[in-house]
């Protein structure tokens, strides 16, 4: 595997629509080392793929059976299939404003019984925003690698943060590109986390994050993060 990974963001999501199959297999054309996806229940359980709580006509996900999903939203399974040949970044998004916010942590639960079926523990990491979610998968999957969502973290809290991650087993953390800074950058890998900001588009940004040694890049573009 290469030192410096390229993750599509919701696969190749300027070249096709985000986090569909097409977008996926763009990705896998192009090039890419991996593909980030967003993972959200539905009304019965079952894991599907979108970014947002809600579709773009106002129906919330969580309260629609998956047999009712539009054709371009690929369950987790049928996801992580359209992936082969690359390593996935599943992103279960659990917030607690949203209004599926899964406090007893099911979705963790059934992404880490999928993963476990699949016995490829190598190609996945599972990241989230909620530390309580990434705690969770751990718990009852630890065997697969999971990475920390954040906005920032304040200079004077970055060694603790960093330090608390790693010393809870985690394998990364996954900033904002916005506010990532060097020493951020530093501090994680000290502790012995890779980091993975996102989502980086800009050429001049990716070559100046990629100089400070971050370990990959979450981009729309993995083919123009490619070529830089």
């Amino acid at each position: 595997m290469p030192a410096f990974q390229v993750i599509a963001h919701r696969g190749a999501s300027v070249a096709e629509r985000e986090n569909t199959i097409a977008a996926f297999r763009a990705a896998a054309t192009m090039g890419a080392h991996a593909v980030e996806l967003d993972v959200r229940r539905t009304a019965d359980g079952a894991m599907a793929v979108h970014h947002d709580d809600h579709l773009g006509d106002g129906r919330l996900l969580c309260e629609m059976p998956s047999a009712h999903l539009p054709d371009h939203i690929p369950l987790l399974a049928e996801a992580l299939d359209a992936c082969e040949g690359m390593w996935v970044n599943i992103e279960i998004k659990n917030h607690p404003r949203d209004p599926d916010h899964d406090p007893q942590e099911t979705m963790a639960a059934a992404v880490a019984g999928l993963l476990d079926a699949r016995d490829e523990d190598h190609r996945w990491v599972v990241s989230s925003f909620s530390r309580n979610t990434i705690d969770a998968l751990r718990a009852v999957r630890p065997g697969v690698r999971t990475a920390h969502l954040v906005v920032s973290v304040a200079d004077d809290r970055a060694d603790d943060y960093a330090r608390a991650l790693a010393d809870d087993g985690h394998f990364a953390c996954h900033p904002w590109v916005e506010t990532l800074t060097e020493s951020f950058v530093s501090t994680c890998h000290r502790h012995g986390l890779q980091v993975n900001p996102w989502t980086c588009d800009d050429p001049a940004r990716m070559a100046e994050i990629s100089a400070w040694g971050v370990d990959g890049i979450v981009t729309n573009v993995p083919d123009v993060a490619l070529r830089v």
